[in-house]
């Protein structure tokens, strides 16, 4: 399992955001390319990047940001946020990001999930983003009426690499992980699984760890990072005892 630092972009700048509500926002930093170099000078293996913006906006909106993270370091990157249709997606694979995120357009045009997945395999993730157990969309402004372990099951043969799965209200609130429903989302899941959302410590990578079982590949952390509960380091060692 692989802990995955966030860099969430809004408005070119780094933040994190507080049960996805962007009026509840802080600032860890005004340069994305130096804070991705710092999480990859941590050891960091992978590095998820969400364009707050572009996810209400339904178009990437921090394009000059998503560069300059790319231009900084070796590692892949994930990205989500704004990715609703084939040329966004192309465009931004065409950038050099390693994995694309739908979100979105995975609920409202499931063939676009099949269609990518067979043009570029291996690199289209779904993200998947939970109130309540049901599907929230558009940056979460809007919940739906379908549950998270539905969409799971409708969407895992559709050929996605994997799923990224957060619960929103644990997400930015430093609360503990959501494991019960990350476990039940994983076990209906017939790919792999990055559970996002309320990491604050080592303990909840100990929680988690048990999870791989179940095909929880990686879990992604941003506040606690930021506010220090967390070392990057210290967390991916715990990640990898026993495996």
């Amino acid at each position: 399992m692989i802990v995955i630092p966030a860099i969430d972009l809004k408005a070119g700048k780094c933040v994190r955001l507080k049960q996805g509500r962007m009026e509840d926002a802080t600032v860890y930093g005004d340069e994305p390319g130096a804070m991705a170099r710092h999480w990859e000078s941590q050891g960091a293996r992978r590095l998820h990047v969400v364009d707050l913006d572009g996810a209400f906006a339904g178009r990437p909106e921090n394009l000059e940001a998503i560069r300059a993270i790319r231009a900084a370091i070796s590692i892949p990157v994930e990205l989500g946020g704004g990715v609703r249709d084939t040329a966004t997606a192309e465009r931004l694979l065409g950038e050099g990001i390693d994995f694309v995120i739908l979100g979105t357009a995975a609920l409202e045009d499931p063939g676009l999930v099949a269609t990518l997945s067979a043009r570029y395999p291996g690199r289209i993730l779904v993200g998947i983003d939970a109130r309540g157990g049901l599907v929230a969309v558009r940056g979460w402004a809007e919940v739906t009426a379908v549950k998270a372990v539905d969409l799971a099951r409708t969407l895992s043969d559709a050929g996605a690499a994997g799923f990224v799965f957060t619960d929103i209200e644990k997400d930015g609130m430093q609360t503990g992980v959501s494991l019960e429903a990350t476990a039940e989302f994983a076990r209906v899941s017939r790919v792999p699984v990055i559970a996002s959302g309320g990491v604050t410590d080592l303990d909840d990578i100990r929680r988690l760890k048990p999870l791989a079982a179940l095909g929880v590949a990686g879990v992604i952390t941003g506040r606690a990072l930021y506010e220090g509960t967390l070392d990057l380091g210290e967390a991916q060692r715990v990640a990898d005892e026993g495996a």
